[in-house]
């Protein structure tokens, strides 16, 4: 198992769907331009693969994170080959070198959400009034409520809950750079940011407020053991805590995650038994 922090394992070249190509553009990336037609094609033809879902730009296998680099390549040199343009779609209005997405098969797609192409949904995704960047990848009966974001790259799984106003960041840069990953079954809840890389294990919940880093510290309540740094654990749920260290000039409380539990099999969509689990602790209403 990797650590997660800023890296994941990087696939092997012939392990991407994507072209070769785009590893000999991104070695002269310094002198692409928007006029060159050929760096273009083959750079819009990625993409349009990260688009369809054909590629991803990270994923878990065997409980690694594993990085397609030259997936993020394609995203980076779209920014250099792509012409500034003026478009609409579903009356919102752009000027921008990415267009917006314009296919959401299986999706439900309400008025207000805005994804940028290069992001992929599966069939059944549900985008409340949102934003999904370039790269971003959200699995089956998965919702993106209101005023969420997903970023860059990030990686969603499927039956997650990204609640309201909850912040995913994008890790776009080096391209070997592990993504923000919310793996299957999690929910995170209102006004939670999760950034830098964090991951988030399968049918774990963060409650609402909960800001995860990759250097984020992770204490169990019960036994005060600390865990992985910027992960919360498998089934997991997590608040929002401080713990206090000693400066020069006094004592202050620094933030970190506390894991208050860890559900059973079966409870992880079970939200009367979460709602229950942290009004015990005190940190719901």
């Amino acid at each position: 198992m990797i650590g997660f922090g800023r890296l994941g394992r990087v696939t092997g070249m012939t392990d991407s769907p994507i072209s070769p190509v785009v590893d000999e553009l991104w070695e002269r990336r310094a002198d692409l331009t928007p006029d060159d037609l050929d760096a273009r094609k083959e750079v819009v033809a990625a993409v349009d693969l990260l688009d369809t879902g054909v590629a991803r730009v990270a994923q878990v296998v065997d409980d690694e994170v594993v990085v397609d680099e030259r997936a993020k390549r394609a995203i980076l040199l779209s920014f250099k080959v792509l012409p500034m343009v003026e478009g609409s779609n579903g009356g919102f209005y752009v000027h921008d070198r990415v267009p917006l997405k314009t296919t959401f098969d299986g999706v439900r797609v309400v008025a207000g959400a805005i994804a940028r192409w290069g992001s992929y949904f599966e069939p059944g995704v549900v985008l409340m009034p949102s934003y999904t960047n370039i790269g971003g990848y959200v699995g089956a009966g998965s919702m993106v409520d209101t005023w969420a974001t997903v970023g860059s790259c990030a990686q969603i799984g499927r039956n997650v809950h990204l609640s309201g106003g909850v912040g995913i960041g994008g890790v776009l840069e080096p391209p070997q750079a592990a993504p923000v990953v919310i793996e299957d079954d999690a929910f995170i809840g209102s006004r939670s940011m999760v950034v830098e890389g964090a991951r988030v294990r399968a049918g774990a919940k963060l409650g609402a407020g909960v800001i995860l880093t990759s250097s984020t510290r992770v204490f169990e309540a019960e036994t005060g053991k600390e865990l992985d740094r910027g992960v919360a654990p498998e089934r997991a749920v997590c608040v929002g805590s401080s713990r206090v260290k000693s400066f020069a000039g006094g004592d202050f409380g620094l933030p970190c995650m506390l894991v208050l539990r860890y559900l059973d099999k079966g409870q992880e969509h079970d939200k009367l038994a979460l709602n229950d689990i942290l009004r015990e602790h005190g940190v719901a209403p």
